[in-house]
């Protein structure tokens, strides 16, 4: 095979799961195509982007791009980072630039991959599967040949570019369609009680967390029937096993799992984020979700990803409240009651749930990046 018939697929972006795991679903689909495609990812030097992508056996290159601040000193600090990593970029990129692509994934390290690409003529796509697009993605839209959306009601929110936009659906991980496997007895999980998962996402949410710790001694009446599997991100591990340590209900601290779709396929409830990936993830594995949407947006995109849920009535909406973390424990306390001893309703929401997955959004996008 010569070397002009192999396709560079670079994905940009980081930072996040959120900005990760949609890249990863397409790559997966992409890497079962052969040795025509070869794929590298650009993303963040955060700690949480090489635990997700180490595993998966891609290169991966940390960029030094850092997020925009209206900080005079941190303006500074930006503009020279970003420059650094344009400058990083387009020297890998100008390579091959005849035989790439580069896919932005939002975020602040998609941002000077993108405008690389740009410099040297090569195709850029965007995905966005919030709601309402990030800062980098509306600034990148320019750039972009296509706009992969996973909601359409994202399309306006790119304003003249809209035209740009195609509904793919939101890509995920090829895991959600395989067998869940062993994933009980490889947790040391009672196959008789139900799983109540809660998770932060990829970093884990201290108010969540806090939320449960005190919620917890209230729900040793559901012990029988229920377990309980805590993500709490690496920051919170030690702090909730050490407060969960004599909980009546069976307790199991996670700091990260490798394999969530294996574990919300298995869980009978989720409480959880609203991120547009979590989302449809929650509707993929077919999984109850109490959603608590991340409250500092000012934009609320959470609230917006979760509603098709919501009128579905697969989820259920706990706002979460900073100024009044009272209010979220009494409010989430509640609905956890109220689920945790309905099965019917359960039951209901699952088949909801089930009802809006099934989104072939990997092989759309890959195929559209291979200009199939």
């Amino acid at each position: 095979m010569s070397r002009q018939e192999v396709k560079q697929i670079f994905f940009a972006g980081g930072g996040t799961g959120g900005h990760l795991y949609p890249a990863l679903a397409v790559a997966e689909w992409l890497q079962e195509q052969g040795p025509r495609v070869e794929i590298a990812f650009f993303c963040s030097s955060r700690e949480i982007d090489a635990k997700i992508l180490g595993p998966s056996g891609f290169d991966f290159l940390p960029l030094p791009a850092e997020g925009f601040s209206k900080s005079p000193l941190k303006v500074v600090r930006f503009l020279a980072q970003f420059l650094k990593s344009y400058y990083f970029a387009k020297e890998i990129l100008r390579y091959d630039p005849s035989s790439s692509v580069v896919v932005g994934t939002g975020g602040f390290v998609s941002a000077p991959v993108v405008a690389a690409a740009h410099s040297l003529h090569i195709p850029v796509f965007l995905i966005n599967v919030d709601s309402v697009p990030g800062k980098a993605n509306r600034l990148m839209a320019r750039y972009a040949s296509r706009i992969l959306v996973q909601f359409e009601q994202t399309r306006p929110y790119f304003g003249r570019f809209a035209d740009r936009v195609e509904v793919v659906g939101c890509p995920l991980r090829k895991e959600f369609n395989k067998p869940v496997g062993d994933i009980r007895s490889q947790y040391g999980l009672d196959a008789k009680k139900k799983i109540l998962l809660i998770t932060g996402a990829s970093s884990g949410s201290r108010s969540i967390n806090q939320a449960i710790l005190e919620i917890l001694p209230s729900l040793e009446p559901f012990a029988e029937h229920w377990q309980i599997v805590h993500l709490t991100g690496t920051a919170h591990f030690e702090w909730v096993r050490s407060q969960t340590a004599d909980s009546a209900i069976a307790y199991h601290v996670l700091d990260y799992c490798h394999q969530m779709p294996a574990l919300l396929r298995t869980s009978s409830l989720v409480i959880g984020r609203a991120g547009a990936v979590s989302v449809a993830e929650y509707a993929a594995a077919g999984v109850p979700a109490i959603c608590l949407p991340y409250p500092y947006h000012k934009d609320r995109h959470q609230f917006l990803n979760a509603q098709p849920l919501v009128e579905r009535g697969a989820a259920v909406i706990v706002e979460d409240n900073p100024a009044h973390p009272a209010d979220t424990t009494q409010a989430l306390q509640q609905v956890l009651f109220e689920l945790m001893g309905d099965s019917g309703r359960l039951e209901k929401m699952a088949e909801a749930a089930r009802s809006r997955s099934g989104s072939n959004a990997s092989e759309r996008t890959a195929r559209l990046l291979l200009g199939l």
